[in-house]
């Protein structure tokens, strides 16, 4: 066990270590890194469209920023909960000892550090001309900061393959004794389901990338219509990537939440079973709906009804998991504390993402909505409402495991409202501008569209300012905070029967489960 790092201290989290606690700690610490470039991004495209005829940037570089922003935001909601509490909490949370694989644990997340050179590297050689999505043929036609691009992904993809393998297989093969389907969390759940869509999308859009790469050093045609390829190619490799990694993201922050559900109210969750199919249905169906995101593209629009169908079905199963939420919290002792105001917070967030998302899904709709701002809002709405809601909920709740410290309860009420109120502040001004027209991923934009835009950089600035004060009371907690004691929530599940320190292989004796972890209050129904 020497690489767990063991009375190393605060180095061993700027090493190669194979303790599940310490990589937990490194995702969260480089989470947070990388949310903090991406907001910078984020206030640098806000401050330029304050000026309707643009501001100090240049068009090219504001392209470059956009399409970096973009990326560097998919990467960090992809592993803002997978990655700090799927590697600390969940080995605990299932009574195992370690990963399966320690050593590819680690490398996991060493390949993001190491992809992170190339994709900062291109910033120096044109940047991200493209966009986040990279579309061919632009992106053969870009500048060498594509190529950084190109190579950010194929490691990222990797990197994900390798840490979907080792989590599915730690939960499949490494639950304590007693520990039946019917008895694990639903926090594993939706780490396993959001990992296994992870293990099939991510060769298909580390493939795309390959190819573009080769289109552009070695001169191959496969998305150069003049050599027999197909720009509407690298549209369906990478949407069939794209759209799955919503639910990602989306599925483990809610599941993240449905555990916190009973806790904070003191009732059992609501129909385990309902939770678990809904978890299902979202995966199944996520994986027929890619070509919604190509209807404007004029590709097989003998399609579009399918896939019109199939996008509208996956509001059912999401529908199962907010039946579960309210079903849980219904009549229940609501103890109000942060991650008791997220879940409603993701009930709001997600209901305005949802149902803005059903018009998006029909073609007469989105012929007129596709390019607008619209869509920036709703996507906003799904990844950042929900996802980042659910992310910051499960940092306030195992924070206190992972430290040790109890986290700055004034600070992060101050935070949680102060990003809750800039968020819809801000994305409630960009569907107002985006259903008058405003078209996306442009510089400039006409002056009737000044007061929309103003009142949404008025609320990323507040998103900013309730991210730094999370991080301050990150930081000051965990330095001087006040300790926890080993259950501060009450909680049923096995992290929290876990002594502060948790040792370093976790238990002294394997434990034993005999009931489910929702043992509060009386049964339901």
């Amino acid at each position: 066990m020497f690489y767990a790092g063991k009375d190393m201290g605060v180095k061993r989290y700027f090493r190669y270590t194979t303790d599940h606690k310490v990589v937990g700690i490194q995702y969260l610490v480089m989470t947070m890194f990388i949310f903090f470039i991406g907001g910078t991004l984020a206030m640098l495209i806000r401050t330029n469209l304050g000026n309707p005829e643009g501001g100090w940037i240049h068009p090219q570089a504001y392209n470059s920023i956009v399409g970096t922003h973009g990326i560097v935001m998919i990467v960090a909601t992809i592993i803002m909960v997978t990655g700090p509490f799927g590697n600390f909490i969940m080995p605990i949370m299932i009574g195992a000892r370690d990963m399966a694989f320690p050593r590819l644990n680690a490398l996991s997340f060493w390949l993001i550090v190491a992809a992170a050179v190339p994709l900062l590297w291109g910033q120096f050689l044109g940047g991200i001309s493209t966009g986040w999505t990279a579309y061919n043929p632009l992106a053969s036609q870009a500048p060498l900061g594509m190529d950084g691009y190109i190579m950010f992904i194929c490691i990222f993809a990797i990197s994900t393959m390798v840490a979907g393998a080792n989590i599915t297989t730690t939960v499949i093969r490494m639950r304590a004794k007693g520990m039946t389907w019917n008895r694990t969390p639903i926090f594993i759940y939706g780490t396993v389901a959001s990992v296994a869509l992870a293990l099939p999308a991510f060769p298909v859009f580390f493939l795309s990338q390959v190819m573009s790469g080769m289109d552009r050093a070695l001169g191959t045609g496969f998305y150069d219509a003049a050599h027999g390829g197909s720009g509407w190619l690298y549209e369906n490799l990478f949407w069939i990537m794209g759209h799955p990694e919503v639910y990602v993201i989306l599925i483990p922050a809610v599941a993240a939440l449905m555990e916190m559900a009973p806790v904070f109210s003191r009732n059992p969750l609501f129909s385990f079973n309902v939770a678990v199919l809904g978890i299902a249905g979202i995966s199944g169906l996520s994986v027929l709906v890619w070509a919604h995101h190509m209807y404007m593209a004029g590709w097989a629009p003998l399609l579009n009804a399918p896939f019109m169908l199939t996008t509208e079905l996956i509001s059912i199963p999401t529908g199962m998991l907010f039946l579960v939420l309210v079903g849980t919290l219904w009549r229940g002792r609501l103890w109000v504390t942060v991650p008791m105001a997220s879940i409603f917070a993701l009930l709001w967030n997600f209901m305005i993402g949802g149902i803005t998302g059903i018009y998006l899904s029909d073609v007469p709709a989105d012929a007129f909505l596709h390019g607008s701002m619209y869509v920036t809002a709703h996507f906003h709405y799904t990844l950042m409402g929900a996802g980042l809601t659910g992310a910051i909920a499960s940092l306030v709740y195992w924070f206190p495991k992972m430290t040790g410290r109890m986290l700055d309860k004034k600070l992060s009420w101050i935070s949680f409202w102060m990003v809750q109120i800039g968020f819809n502040v801000a994305f409630m001004g960009m569907f107002a501008v985006g259903l008058a027209g405003q078209p996306r991923r442009v510089e400039g934009y006409a002056a009737i569209f000044n007061r929309g835009n103003l009142i949404t950089t008025i609320g990323a600035y507040t998103i900013m300012a309730g991210m730094l004060i999370l991080l301050h009371a990150v930081i000051s907690s965990w330095r001087n905070g006040v300790k926890a004691p080993m259950n501060p929530w009450q909680a049923k599940t096995l992290e929290w029967s876990v002594a502060n320190p948790i040792p370093l292989e976790n238990f002294d004796v394997l434990p034993t489960v005999t009931s489910d972890a929702y043992g509060y209050g009386k049964a339901k129904s």
